[in-house]
């Protein structure tokens, strides 16, 4: 039988077990939204010497917690490359790249510290250099950081793609062998 003592005991256990022993509702997390952000125009084509590039679908995006405005992932340009060899007679064997953004003062714009350098590379499978015949085209999908700074309005001029290739010989030849099909 319990004493009064005892039943006062028992139930200071129990309350403490339920007060204190009882997991913390964990804590709400900030809903977190994507931004997307237009790049006018979001399809360029330009020529350069031995290769015409097409950038499409380009847009960049950031990850920003609602209500506090907090950058949960900082902003990256995405997009389609498209590489072609608009030579007659010389191959090309793409080597790497790199973007640059360029202020509206002809300089480029940096990123922010611990964020990596937009560079491409332009490869296929198995790191073999991917090489380009003349009228060939290669294409490959980009996601680089973007610079926060080029987000402001009216600070961005333009998007700069440096291209490393090498271009090499390429010829086509053609021989005749005289033949003629015995006869009278």
């Amino acid at each position: 039988m319990l004493t009064r003592a005892g039943v006062m005991a028992v139930g200071a256990v129990v309350v403490a077990m339920t007060l204190g022993c009882s997991p913390k509702p964990a804590a709400t997390q900030a809903a977190v939204k994507d931004k997307f952000y237009a790049v006018t125009p979001d399809a360029l084509t330009v020529k350069g010497g031995l290769m015409s590039g097409a950038l499409t679908e380009m847009k960049v995006s950031e990850r920003i917690e609602d209500g506090s405005g907090r950058i949960d992932q900082p902003a990256r340009l995405t997009g389609k490359l498209v590489l072609t060899n608009v030579s007659k007679d010389q191959s090309v064997r793409l080597l790497g790249g790199k973007l640059l953004y360029i202020d509206m003062q002809g300089k480029p714009i940096p990123l922010e510290d611990k964020r990596t350098e937009p560079t491409l590379k332009l490869s296929s499978s198995y790191g073999n250099q991917e090489r380009l015949d003349p009228g060939q085209d290669a294409s490959q999908s980009v996601e680089a950081d973007f610079p926060a700074e080029a987000l402001k309005m009216k600070r961005l001029k333009e998007i700069r793609l440096e291209l490393l290739y090498s271009p090499s010989a390429y010829k086509q030849e053609t021989m005749n062998f005289g033949v003629s099909i015995g006869g009278q």
